[in-house]
């Protein structure tokens, strides 16, 4: 594919991840405007993140049958818009000042038409990527939609923690939030706008003129690939709860745990988010150089014996040593969702890998990354440990070694040269 069509599809997810992610970093935010600020406020707002990720299963079902069977470019042109309109609307809505309990329940409302349209956009973007990659470079290149979204994920952290370090609470709360909201509808318009003049997937183009494009592809991959969706589940399962209780999750648990500011948990995750940058094209290059087990291995092991540690630095009170806590799981979970995105999209052939993604890493991404933020923050409410959050991370990990043991090695094998 041309270099143009393989670049938006790229610096697409960082919109994606901007709009998707922005939710998680203004929760404390958003629990005052939409839920009163009460006692349960935070868990109700974290709540509401968990039942919109539940749709993302669907919404990566349906979207997977119109890419598996339609076309990748047209499934991403739909997923977009959907995007746009939930970003735009969710700026205006009224707050609970305004309406009462309604308006949370309006934002639930969005949060879910949010994650309906998430759960097609990510793995059509990697299937879209490794389809039109060079095969020696797959890691590379995949691990780039990953890059791109913490790309967006920091440009989230950034505005939110701007938007809060110059605007006054109550300014914050009667208008100043809606601003990040507006920015994010507005880069998912312009983005819409270059995806519709993109190529198609290459591998979609020869399922077209061979007659291989399934006509079911859901049952399809169900027939034929379950070892694989498997598979994917288990990687996703790392990938999501390394993200979203190791990175995103950390300013809430900051904010609440110790005596740092939104605006200062806020700009560390910033930092977290550059050190997640600059370690996904490395776990990339390692992963086309050594193969996605090996570095799928290593990377597992950091989470099986690091989170725990890290998360009581982060809750002893030193900013030092939170910053040291935060940065060291940005780095793990910057790892593991870099080899994870080409690992799990080379479990399957190109027909139906769209749906046999939404059957298995979208699923652990549903369960390990929308309810686990939620669960963390409840078990740590109930209990009173910090190390709760680093357990659930460890735990996870080490459930998956053993898949990660009997896993084949799906890295290309180079092409042997002539003599």
């Amino acid at each position: 594919m041309s270099r143009r069509s393989m670049a938006v599809a790229a610096l697409s997810t960082v919109v994606e991840w901007y709009d998707f992610t922005l939710y998680l970093y203004l929760a404390s935010v958003l629990s005052r405007v939409f839920f009163g600020g009460g006692g349960n406020s935070l868990a109700l707002t974290l709540g509401g993140f968990a039942v919109a990720y539940l749709m993302r299963p669907l919404g990566a079902a349906v979207f997977g049958h119109v890419g598996d069977r339609y076309g990748r470019r047209r499934m991403m042109l739909l997923s977009m818009a959907l995007m746009t309109a939930a970003m735009l609307a969710t700026a205006v809505l009224p707050t609970h000042a305004q309406i009462g309990p309604a308006a949370g329940y309006l934002l639930l409302l969005l949060r879910c038409a949010m994650g309906f349209s998430v759960g097609g956009e990510y793995t059509g973007v990697v299937a879209y990527l490794l389809e039109g990659a060079r095969p020696e470079r797959r890691g590379l290149v995949t691990s780039s939609a990953a890059a791109a979204s913490e790309v967006g994920g920091l440009l989230a952290a950034a505005v939110a923690a701007l938007t809060v370090s110059a605007i006054s609470p109550p300014a914050l709360d009667s208008w100043g939030w809606r601003i990040p909201f507006l920015i994010g509808g507005a880069l998912a318009a312009t983005v819409w706008i270059a995806r519709s003049v993109m190529q198609e997937s290459p591998d979609f183009e020869r399922q077209a003129a061979g007659g291989t494009v399934p006509a079911n592809p859901l049952r399809h991959a169900l027939a034929n690939h379950r070892a694989a969706i498997g598979r994917g589940f288990a990687i996703s399962a790392l990938g999501s709860i390394t993200y979203y209780v190791g990175i995103t999750y950390v300013p809430a648990f900051l904010a609440g745990t110790t005596t740092m500011s939104e605006a200062e948990a806020l700009w560390l995750s910033t930092a977290a988010a550059l050190v997640v940058i600059l370690v996904t094209p490395v776990t990339g290059i390692l992963s086309d150089r050594f193969g996605r087990r090996p570095v799928l291995l290593f990377v597992c092991a950091c989470a099986a014996i690091l989170p725990i540690t890290m998360f009581s630095l982060m809750a002893g009170g030193s900013h030092a040593w939170a910053a040291v806590g935060a940065l060291v799981l940005a780095a793990v979970g910057g790892g593991v969702s870099a080899v994870g995105a080409v690992a799990t999209a080379e479990q399957f052939p190109g027909e139906g890998r769209l749906s046999g993604l939404a059957l298995g890493a979208t699923t652990a991404t549903a369960v390990f990354g929308g309810l686990a933020p939620w669960l963390a923050q409840e078990m740590m409410d109930r209990s009173g440990w910090p190390m709760i959050p680093g357990a659930m991370i460890a735990v996870v990990a080490a459930c998956v070694m053993p898949v990660l043991l009997a896993m084949p090695e799906t890295r290309p094998r180079p092409a042997a040269r002539r003599p």
